[in-house]
């Protein structure tokens, strides 16, 4: 039951203070680990960028936060534009698990995806999104055609962008500006 008084809201008893409390702690080690995760992705994405890939690497995580497939673009180097690091995270990680659906899985990246790696994230059925640097041009998930946002969308993870954005994007801006 919530009062309120001069403009702010009182909250009876502890039990949504207990709440915020927890969750608080829950964000902080979630946040802990995300980092975590961005590091190695980054590290990818610098090998990627070393094979004349642009810098992006991808990760799938089980539930317990462990990585089961690590990927990096391969688009040149394999000669199939289809060879995106989500791509390649999603098919490996369906491989380790015999699975077609990574239900209970989260994808990492040091991009944010674009409509084509979306729509597989979707038929995937991700439970959750973490993404570094936002992508104005191409992104598909928070700029662009926003397609999670589509009625046609039949699964939106749960988003989270922009960890490690700065990181992400300052070394694609390197690999690009190298390039011109």
């Amino acid at each position: 039951m919530a009062s309120v008084a001069g403009g702010q809201t009182f909250y009876k008893g502890w039990g949504c203070c207990l709440c915020l409390v927890m969750l608080v702690i829950y964000v902080t080690k979630k946040a802990m680990k995300m980092l975590g995760h961005m590091d190695k992705l980054l590290v990818a994405a610098a090998a990627a960028a070393d094979a004349g890939e642009v810098p992006v690497a991808a990760a799938i995580t089980n539930m317990d936060g462990q990585i089961i497939a690590l990927a990096e673009n391969r688009m040149k180097r394999d000669g199939n534009a289809l060879h995106h690091a989500e791509m390649l995270a999603i098919q490996a990680a369906m491989a380790a698990t015999g699975q077609s659906r990574l239900v209970e899985h989260n994808l990492w990246v040091t991009l944010e995806p674009c409509t084509m790696c979306a729509g597989a994230i979707a038929h995937a059925r991700i439970s959750r999104l973490y993404f570094g640097a936002y992508d104005e041009k191409a992104g598909a998930v928070e700029s662009g055609v926003r397609f999670f946002d589509s009625p046609s969308c039949n699964h939106r993870p749960e988003i989270y962008g922009g960890i490690g954005a700065r990181e992400s994007a300052a070394m694609l801006q390197d690999f690009f500006a190298a390039r011109r």
